[in-house]
């Protein structure tokens, strides 16, 4: 089994403007992103449109490859990458480029989950640990089958804990954050990458949710290691709190 990693990775962003090339710890969030990634896998590319990123990225010997810029989703990019890096892995790994602190144990687990042949796709979840941070739509929600295939993804509170106080709720079911990071088998990416929106992607606004609809089997692996993503220049800051407390 053959794996290759890709990060997409756009300067643009309505939140946080260029936020790859953001510096974290003395480094760029890109280049801590790759190096994480790279720690496992030894072939990793970002995948970006913009030629500042494309240039930081060769600058500290990581591997680029330029996509267009009208891409709807990061999944969208991930595909023309592969296209055009003509790579003949098993498996395309996809880890966003906001996200410093993914560990070698989560990249591991993902690529486990392709020792079953029935696996597709996979992605990775981890226990909530409060019931406010179930709340928060913000953080999708993962309900999984007896063979933990995901069943569905939601920005709402699922399931309903029928008979019990909502204090209990977190102590009655084991609610499952989604944590966005994926992986395909490579003829898997190609098609669902021509999949035209589903109604439940658009009513939820996730798009994992159009390869369900269409039939598409999603693993999850299990992790108890929180990420720290970096959508706004106050995550940064939080980000940078993170690191200097990681290195205590």
């Amino acid at each position: 089994m053959t794996f290759t990693a890709i990060i997409p990775a756009r300067y643009a962003s309505t939140r946080f403007p260029g936020k790859p090339l953001a510096v974290l710890g003395g480094k760029t969030v890109i280049q801590r992103v790759y190096e994480q990634v790279g720690s496992v896998l030894s072939d990793v590319y970002v995948a970006t449109d913009d030629e500042r990123i494309f240039s930081c990225v060769e600058s500290f010997g990581g591997k680029a490859v330029m996509t267009r810029t009208d891409h709807q989703s990061g999944t969208d990019r991930i595909q023309e990458a592969v296209e055009k890096t003509a790579t003949k892995a098993d498996v395309i790994i996809n880890v966003q480029g906001d996200e410093p602190f993914v560990q070698p144990s989560q990249i591991k687990t993902l690529m486990q989950l392709f020792d079953d042949p029935s696996t597709q796709i996979g992605t990775l979840g981890k226990r909530f640990e409060s019931i406010e941070a179930v709340e928060n739509p913000n953080s999708p929600k993962i309900v999984m089958d007896q063979r933990g295939f995901a069943l569905y993804f939601s920005r709402s509170v699922i399931p309903y804990i029928r008979g019990k106080a909502h204090e209990e709720w977190l102590g009655a079911y084991p609610f499952l954050k989604h944590l966005g990071v994926y992986a395909y088998r490579r003829d898997v990416l190609a098609e669902v990458t021509r999949l035209p929106q589903s109604s439940l992607e658009k009513a939820e606004s996730l798009e994992q949710l159009r390869w369900l609809q269409n039939g598409y089997r999603i693993r999850v692996g299990l992790t108890d290691v929180e990420t720290v993503g970096i959508d706004t220049p106050e995550d940064l800051q939080r980000a940078e709190e993170f690191l200097e407390n990681e290195s205590k």
